[in-house]
């Protein structure tokens, strides 16, 4: 019961969150996550999962769709922040230029689990175009398991959440997944969260790639992955506790595709 109260209640953050914006800020550029909130509750529960098996830090790397939900509901960078990025009056690093800015900005902070763990979670900037973060995430990752943790790959875990459209249209991920077992490239195995929405941008699934699935790539490096219904939120959690305990088992690359739709 508890357990599914925190699903309800990571459910309800996400969807309240994505409804107050589409009121507020209505014609803004917005990447919204409706139709896939249960990604939300996932994260929380591969954070919780993972900290119970001695993962002190994780790394994430996303693109833009559902990025300020995961900042305010599972990073807990305030709304005051997020708000007032959309109000621009937020100091902004002009370096990287500006444009739609508030999606490629990164957080780091430190929070408790359900179980009193501490965990340290990183979001990382992403100033370009969607996947062009995961080799930066995972060589993070790599740099931080070999200076902090003596090269022990449990104590950090890297979370890529993908978009169905890019994980299979990008070639930077097949980059990323063919050197994944590579001595020098190695971090203990890759959590890949796939948001399946069936959509990139405005093209549909049956437009956009020839493999059966999104997630057909991880084939490439034998890669299990778990195929799930985001309209049923306890299925999804169950499927990403299994893949966290099976990275940490294992320590390999683990998928989780979850189709889900696009609302608006």
């Amino acid at each position: 019961l508890e357990k599914k109260r925190r699903i309800l209640q990571k459910l309800n953050e996400g969807v309240i969150f994505e409804k107050f914006l589409h009121t507020k800020y209505v014609g803004q550029k917005r990447f919204s996550l409706e139709g896939g909130e249960t990604t939300i509750a996932a994260l929380d529960a591969i954070i919780n999962t993972a900290a119970d098996k001695g993962v002190q830090e994780v790394a994430i790397g996303m693109a833009h769709r559902g990025r300020l939900n995961v900042l305010a509901n599972i990073m807990g960078k305030t709304y005051e922040q997020i708000f007032s990025e959309f109000e621009g009056t937020a100091k902004l690093d002009q370096t990287m230029g500006s444009g739609d800015v508030k999606y490629h900005l990164g957080f780091g902070a430190e929070i408790e689990t359900v179980n009193n763990k501490k965990i340290h979670l990183k979001l990382a900037p992403n100033p370009s175009h969607l996947e062009a973060v995961d080799p930066v995430v995972v060589g993070f990752s790599r740099a931080k398991a070999d200076v902090m943790y003596q090269s022990d790959y449990d104590k950090i875990l890297p979370v890529l959440i993908h978009g169905d459209a890019s994980i299979a249209g990008q070639g930077v991920v097949y980059e990323l997944l063919q050197m994944s077992g590579l001595q020098g490239y190695y971090t203990g195995g890759t959590f890949h969260f796939v948001i399946n929405n069936q959509i990139g941008f405005t093209t549909d699934f049956d437009d956009a790639r020839s493999s059966d699935y999104c997630t057909s790539l991880a084939a490439a490096i034998q890669a299990p992955v778990f195929h799930v219904n985001g309209d049923d939120p306890e299925a999804v959690i169950r499927a990403v506790e299994i893949a966290t305990r099976y990275r940490q088992e294992f320590n390999s690359d683990i998928f989780v595709d979850m189709v889900c739709y696009r609302r608006h």
